[in-house]
């Protein structure tokens, strides 16, 4: 069967993953890397829409992929207003609010503005599937212990929602009579999204580092002493937000986030190496425990997905821990290319329906 041409775009902090599905198989692969030199030269994360685009059309014309051919254009998607799981379809007020960072500004709100813009050179359509912003809680799950402060749903929604329909697909069931713990550790942090009957009820909010430490992420931290850090007059705003978010977890206790590396540390005899890599495993582990009981404690498997699962020796000291708990599937090369290639292919096969944002 013939579906067509989709190109997948998924824009990082400093390169841009694309690549170019052709009746539901990849043919092209790239990752465009950037320096700090062009990222600065941009100025604002908006600033960078043209240096990106520009950088994704040359490589598609210098590898004979005729962007006139393309029948999707789908992104990663970035801080829009929270909505319900979907596929959707880049329209005027969603690359408005992507453009004002309604949720705050990440690379990725940069996905959609792009999509959209090469699909309008084209009779393509621009479309984002599953953002980080998806919101499916119950409404106990806000609560967070004063009311100045909402618990909010920002997540890997995208890897954990294609994981866990592909479990299902795998065991003969469907998504919506199931309830699982699915976990995500991407690049920066890990989430862990307490799934049932097709609806994510509870999850940490990974994106400001709530929840695990993790490579990049600090995790939820003494509430005390971070409030006195943040007066102490020692550091500003963006100092500590970094600290949390991009320079804490793996990097700010070993000064890396590359396993292999640190893998290679621990064969060496590198006991604090072992000692932090086991930690953020009992860490990930009390976050799955604490999540199984929104599921009354009878999850019907636990799933894990991500890069981080591709060491062994992590996935076995967390499988250890929640072993108990229930069932253990891994996804190690669940991805989110892949991920929005599925979403575009379920879209041109009349399985998914283009939802509209407002």
């Amino acid at each position: 069967m013939t579906f067509g041409i989709i190109l997948v775009i998924n824009p990082k902090n400093t390169s841009s993953k694309i690549a170019v599905y052709k009746d539901s198989s990849m043919c092209f692969l790239k990752t465009i890397k950037y320096t700090d030199e062009q990222i600065a030269a941009c100025g604002t994360i908006p600033g960078q829409i043209e240096m990106r685009k520009n950088a994704i059309l040359k490589e598609l014309r210098e590898n004979d992929i005729n962007i006139n051919k393309l029948k999707i254009v789908v992104a990663r998607g970035g801080l829009i207003k929270p909505v319900k799981s979907g596929v959707y379809e880049v329209n005027d007020k969603m690359r408005e609010d992507l453009l004002k960072g309604v949720m705050g500004m990440h690379a990725t709100n940069l996905g959609g503005i792009i999509a959209a813009d090469i699909a309008a050179m084209t009779n393509a359509v621009a479309l984002i599937a599953d953002p980080v912003v998806v919101d499916e809680l119950d409404d106990v799950a806000r609560i967070s212990g004063h009311p100045l402060f909402e618990r909010k749903s920002v997540f890997h929604a995208l890897n954990q929602k294609v994981v866990a329909r592909k479990f299902a697909k795998s065991t003969s069931r469907k998504y919506e009579d199931l309830q699982l713990l699915v976990v995500h550790a991407g690049g920066g942090g890990i989430s862990v999204g307490a799934h049932k009957n097709g609806r994510v009820i509870d999850v940490n909010q990974a994106f400001d580092g709530d929840g695990p430490f993790s490579m990049e992420r600090a995790g939820t931290l003494p509430a005390g002493d971070l409030v006195k850090l943040c007066f102490s007059g020692s550091y500003s705003q963006q100092e500590i937000m970094n600290m949390i978010t991009i320079k804490g977890g793996l990097f700010a206790y070993l000064g890396t986030t590359n396993i292999a590396n640190i893998e290679q540390r621990i064969a060496e005899g590198n006991e604090k190496a072992g000692f932090i890599m086991y930690a953020m495993a009992y860490t990930l582990a009390k976050e799955i425990g604490a999540m199984c009981t929104v599921l009354e404690g009878k999850p019907d498997a636990i799933i894990l997905s991500g890069d981080m699962f591709h060491s062994s020796s992590f996935t076995g000291k967390l499988s250890e821990k929640i072993a108990k708990i229930g069932p253990v599937s891994v996804y190690p090369d669940e991805n989110e290319l892949d991920a929005l290639a599925m979403n575009a292919i379920g879209v041109m096969k009349g399985e998914i329906e283009i939802l509209e944002y407002n």
